[in-house]
């Protein structure tokens, strides 16, 4: 049980450092499907 704690901890601490870095890949992710989408219906 203390290992899975741990590595919950430890994935927790993971995430909150890159928190903002998913973020980023997110927006950049949504702002690409929306331009394709875009550019799909006016091409």
């Amino acid at each position: 049980m203390q290992t899975i704690q741990h590595g919950y901890r430890g994935l927790s601490l993971l995430v909150n450092l890159n928190w903002d870095r998913l973020l980023y890949l997110g927006t950049l992710a949504a702002a690409l499907g929306c331009g394709a989408l875009i550019g799909g219906m006016v091409h």
